[in-house]
């Protein structure tokens, strides 16, 4: 991808994007049209007022540096933790406290309904849970057994 922008940090840390008309826009932001299906295609920068100052079909087709900053920010505005194994839960009737394994560690939750596991596209399964975070499973089927035996029980 030929980049006509420059995308840095100001000295507050904020994203500043400078357009190919040499505009600058402070305090700009990331944000993935697909977040779970397609993560690395379909970015679009924001500018404060949400205004899209640029689409970026694909994340991969950038420098190094530019793409960095984009994962970077992206990474802290869209924390979804990737659940990798199901330990236990409390019971069978919700609400019940799941005990999980994800990609940013362990940790438990409080699953207050059955409604709260959503089929995104299959395979994937979006589990949110009484704090409002929001859990993936990439494909239920990969789980171990021990975790799918648990998932099927709710769905």
């Amino acid at each position: 991808m030929n980049e006509d922008f420059l995308l840095q940090t100001d000295p507050f840390g904020q994203l500043v994007f400078t357009g190919p008309g040499g505009v600058r826009h402070t305090g700009v932001e990331p944000a993935r049209a697909f977040p779970i299906t397609a993560p690395r295609e379909g970015i679009s920068i924001l500018s404060r007022d949400g205004s899209e100052l640029m689409w970026i079909p694909d994340l991969d087709q950038l420098t190094g540096e530019t793409r960095r900053l984009i994962d970077e920010e992206l990474e802290i505005r869209e924390f979804m933790p990737e659940i990798l194994r199901i330990r236990s839960v409390s019971g069978y009737a919700t609400p019940c406290t799941w005990v999980v394994e994800t990609d940013k560690g362990n940790t438990s939750f409080i699953l207050k309904t059955e409604e709260d596991i959503r089929r995104i596209a299959a395979p994937t399964l979006l589990i949110v849970d009484s704090r409002g975070i929001q859990f993936l499973i990439r494909d239920h089927r990969a789980l171990d057994d021990t975790s799918r035996r648990i998932l099927e029980r709710f769905l």
